[in-house]
């Protein structure tokens, strides 16, 4: 079975290990959010696609979700020391080494596909990660700074890691998204497809960034498989992140159901909801998609892979529909 999945960070990293586990014999490619990148220390920092790298490769963090086991903040310690910023931004000494690597990659001509996959033959996360797109994407936040009341527009780093979310999201902008194109193998992929799948990440700033990039939405919605997501929303609320905050920026409120709806029935078949949100079940088939109620928190991994199974078994009952 060939699955393509479209993941954002840590949520989305710790459900294709569940997905490995369920399905263990799948060919599956990862399409990962790029719009997260950031330049910093002169370096390019690509958080989603190394916390997908760590996590599936065995070198994340298990408590934090993100960044390096075992890390130490030596080089961080010594820039702060020469006055050197940004510090609300926690690079450790190993995830440093990654940085370069890319970067000195990056600037001796490579695309960020061909870096990426260098850097998987490292980790060996047994999936094919293909970044969304080998252009510049970065997403943006506009934001109205509390201390100053002035309205400014911020990356999405410093509103999540800096600001941690604490103000409104008044607009969130894909920054060259619309200029960019799908990384090669991103287009293929969908089209060989025999699920896709969309994990509970982000549905604005981290699977929305990836559907901003022209053609991909186009070529999900005509592939003719089944596709089928999983809620990032229970009880009303984010598992974890901020997605009430950037929802609330593009007009959708913070439901199960209102997130189906705003992926829309053109673009998903299948919708997994928790089973605190049995009571959506109805709207969600109402608005044209199938929908089940099931367990949806990844306490550990026994319950990722649960989810998975739900989800490719809801895959095989719309494609028998």
């Amino acid at each position: 079975m060939r699955i393509v999945v479209l993941a954002g960070g840590i949520g989305g990293a710790r459900f294709l290990r569940g997905l490995q586990r369920a399905s263990p014999d799948a060919d599956i490619t990862v399409i990962g959010n790029t719009g997260d990148d950031i330049h910093l220390f002169g370096l390019k920092v690509c958080p989603d696609l190394d916390t997908v790298m760590y996590t599936l490769g065995g070198g994340i963090n298990e408590e934090q979700g993100w960044g390096r086991t075992d890390e130490t903040f030596h080089l961080k310690e010594e820039l702060a020391a020469y006055g050197v910023g940004p510090e609300w931004f926690g690079l450790g000494d190993r995830d440093f080494a990654t940085h370069i690597v890319r970067t000195q990659m990056l600037s001796a001509g490579y695309p960020l596909s061909a870096v990426t996959e260098a850097l998987c033959d490292r980790w060996k996360p047994g999936v094919r990660l293909i970044p969304m797109s080998d252009d510049r994407v970065e997403t943006h936040v506009a934001v109205t700074l509390p201390d100053s009341g002035e309205r400014k527009v911020i990356h999405f780093q410093e509103y999540w890691v800096r600001l941690r979310a604490s103000v409104p999201a008044e607009a969130v902008v894909p920054v060259g998204a619309e200029q960019a194109k799908p990384a090669p193998g991103v287009l293929e992929a969908i089209a060989e497809a025999d699920v896709i799948l969309f994990p509970p990440s982000n549905p604005v700033v981290s699977i929305g960034t990836i559907l901003a990039v022209p053609g991909i939405r186009e070529a999900i919605a005509d592939a003719g498989v089944p596709v089928v997501g999983l809620s990032p929303i229970v009880g009303d609320a984010p598992v974890r992140g901020m997605a009430d905050k950037v929802l609330a920026a593009v007009g959708v409120e913070s439901t199960a159901a209102a997130v189906a709806e705003h992926y829309g029935s053109g673009l998903l078949d299948g919708w997994l909801v928790d089973t605190v949100d049995g009571s959506t079940v109805e709207r969600v088939e109402a608005a044209g998609i199938r929908c089940r109620a099931v367990p949806l928190l990844m306490s550990d991994l026994d319950a990722a892979a649960r989810m998975a199974h739900e989800a490719l078994t809801l895959a095989e009952e719309v494609r028998g529909a």
